[in-house]
């Protein structure tokens, strides 16, 4: 038994790209799409992108959001907010997988209430930070 998929709504050309990741499920309102495009979270192709720029089947799109980066190439142009099973289809995520906790190195943990960091504390911390990878 195949399962029939629906079919993709019918859309324009090109959209905004604020307009594009709030239909297709990437941010959950428009105005948290355009705040990530005015905040530099948002590239298009590898150029900064405001919230009207437009977006074209073809194009890949770099999102940062809650602290990950997702990277997707567009597929299929929708204006509309649709289901879950039909945002999936327009476009195909090329997102590196998240970093598990070990991965990440350790962690430094002081006791509540403990004070200050020392000046040992102070420099493992940086330590640790400059060996941290930096994204977007």
């Amino acid at each position: 038994m195949s399962e029939s998929q629906p079919t993709l709504p019918s859309g324009p050309d090109s959209t905004r790209i604020d307009r594009w990741l709030w239909a297709v499920r990437l941010t959950k309102t428009r105005s948290d799409a355009a705040q990530a495009c005015r905040g530099g979270h948002v590239r298009i192709n590898g150029r900064p992108a405001k919230p009207a720029t437009g977006v074209k089947a073809g194009d890949e799109v770099r999102v940062r959001l809650h602290g990950r980066t997702r990277l997707v190439d567009v597929s299929h142009i929708i204006v509309k907010r649709v289901g879950a099973p039909i945002a999936t289809r327009c476009y195909v995520d090329r997102s590196p997988a998240p970093p598990t906790p070990e991965a990440r190195g350790p962690v430094l943990k002081r006791d509540r209430g403990a004070g200050r960091p020392t000046k040992k504390d102070r420099r493992q911390l940086e330590k640790l930070r400059a060996e941290l990878p930096t994204e977007l």
